[in-house]
């Protein structure tokens, strides 16, 4: 792996320049940046693969929701569907995507749209009868066509961004220096027994700028799995089992599983798979099946409903959770 990188690595130094030029273009006003009138928050990450962004999406509908009219907006990732949509929450994943698919499920209650061009998306969102009053951007870090009011970049644990280095030799999809536009960075996806000393020392090698500030959360598993007629099964209790993941890094879900002893096979696909027939026929093999709830999404239409369950997650803030929700009622209040 290490060679290949260093074969990879004169491309990354091409495709760095590419996209850091693409970045100061808009920083000097020449490529033009779209502002809304409403606060437009911004959840994403300097690299590909999953850093918890859905999780954090959710965090935050859940502290905006109650006082607030909220919307999301999503590209979409590898939906059937194209333009501006919104979601009724009775759609099948692979026709708008299965985040916005989850977050139209979980809250009904909020506006979930999906439209490839952001700003196209936001002013169709601001044309509703029912106008929302904040809009979260979900994955949108490098959509700079939108000049967000805030900004939530995310960094995981064990592969933090000023560690890493630009496609094709890393997994970064622009330089470092972009993460100067956020206001908050989190690190996700923390050991639930990460010391002080540890995060201190992560905050040194982020080099935080005066304006922006740094948190740290984890992973919350449920103590149950549940169906899609909210059917539970204790966790713990799980007979043998197969587990179906279609996301970036399945190590930390495993890593949870195992350590509550249970025993189960793994099928593990590429991150947002759209499954296949052959691939149904191999998962109905099993009497039990364990997917995450975005993978949920795409399977539900495509297995009995007492044969498939997912493990809902949730973000939990280690340290100053309290300080982040101020910061985002300020935010949003203002």
């Amino acid at each position: 792996m290490k060679v290949l990188r260093k074969l990879l690595f004169p491309f990354s130094i091409l495709y760095g320049i590419i996209v850091l030029l693409r970045n100061k273009l808009y920083d000097w006003g020449v490529k033009k940046s779209v502002s809304f009138s409403v606060p437009v928050i911004c959840v994403g990450n300097l690299s590909v693969g999953g850093t918890g962004k859905s999780p954090m999406i959710e965090y935050l509908i859940r502290l905006i929701k109650d006082e607030h009219q909220l919307a999301t907006l999503s590209r979409g990732y590898k939906r059937e569907s194209k333009g501006f949509y919104v979601l009724t929450g009775n759609e099948k994943g692979s026709y708008v995507g299965d985040e916005p698919l989850q977050f139209k499920r979980k809250f009904p209650e909020v506006k979930v749209a999906v439209d490839e061009q952001r700003v196209r998306g936001i002013q169709h969102l601001l044309e509703l009868p029912q106008k929302p009053e904040i809009v979260l951007l979900d994955d949108a870090f490098q959509h700079r066509k939108v000049t967000p009011k805030h900004s939530i970049l995310l960094t995981t644990y064990d592969q933090l961004y000023v560690n890493d280095l630009m496609l094709p030799a890393g997994n970064l999809r622009e330089p470092k220096s972009g993460a100067k536009r956020a206001d908050i960075i989190v690190v996700t996806k923390c050991p639930s027994n990460i010391e002080e000393q540890q995060m201190l020392k992560m905050k040194k090698k982020l080099r935080a700028l005066p304006h922006q500030q740094i948190y740290f959360s984890k992973i919350k598993y449920s103590d149950t799995v549940l169906n899609i007629d909210n059917d539970s099964i204790k966790s713990r209790e799980l007979p043998y089992f197969t587990l179906v993941t279609g996301i970036a890094n399945p190590q930390q879900l495993k890593n949870h599983l195992e350590s509550l002893n249970l025993k189960f096979q793994h099928l593990n696909f590429s991150d947002h798979y759209n499954f296949k027939e052959k691939d149904i026929l191999k998962i109905k093999e099993s009497s039990l099946v364990i997917t995450t709830e975005k993978d949920f999404m795409r399977l539900k239409s495509q297995l009995e409903n007492k044969k498939l369950y997912y493990l809902p997650i949730e973000v939990e803030f280690i340290n100053n959770a309290s300080n982040f929700d101020s910061s985002i009622k300020r935010w949003v209040n203002v």
